[in-house]
């Protein structure tokens, strides 16, 4: 009995929210939250290091996409986006997949040959972008590993001001670039 006592009153009250234990996981980010500020993100080569959070301290877009030269992501996703009228008015705009930098390089060239987009195709080799982002799943079944929600997130000032992420992962209908650039 004195154990239980004890145990009772070791317990926080409930408006004592910082010394409470939660096991949940936080809610996938969200309008308003600012980027991630990590030097994890390559482009091109594993030496030349992004970071998004420096980046887009304007106006931008960030589309994320499960994996490079998947089906989904290389015919309808990010095509959507290099060919959509409003593309320059997005401001810089990145393309993150949770690959290497010279995967998402040879994409990028195979998807935008000339450059003309000026979309920017960077590889998350170590998925710690997209785990900041909490906006990683499992998807070991298909791609052997986690790797990214597809999403796309409006940034301003270096903040999330719109976030489509599908809710099935991997879908395109809410991340599609004419549900994003209008």
């Amino acid at each position: 009995m004195f154990a239980a006592r004890r145990l009772a009153t070791a317990i926080p009250r409930a408006g004592v929210q910082s010394a409470l234990f939660h096991s949940t996981r936080p809610a996938f980010v969200k309008v308003g939250d600012a980027l991630p500020d990590l030097d994890v993100l390559v482009e091109g080569s594993p030496g030349n290091k992004v970071n998004l959070a420096k980046e887009l301290q304007g106006k931008g877009l960030i589309i994320g996409t499960p994996a490079a030269f998947s089906p989904a992501c290389s015919s309808t996703h990010v095509p959507g986006y290099i060919n959509h009228p409003k593309l320059k008015d997005a401001g810089k705009v990145f393309v993150v997949s949770v690959n290497d930098p010279f995967v998402t390089k040879a994409w990028g060239a195979s998807l935008d040959p000339t450059g003309k987009s000026g979309i920017r195709f960077l590889g998350d080799p170590t998925g710690k972008f997209t785990e900041a982002l909490d906006l990683g799943f499992d998807s070991t079944a298909i791609f052997g590993n986690r790797r990214s929600k597809r999403y796309a997130l409006v940034i301003e000032g270096g903040k999330v001001k719109e976030a489509f992420v599908e809710p099935d992962n991997t879908g395109v209908n809410v991340s599609a670039a004419e549900k994003v650039l209008g």
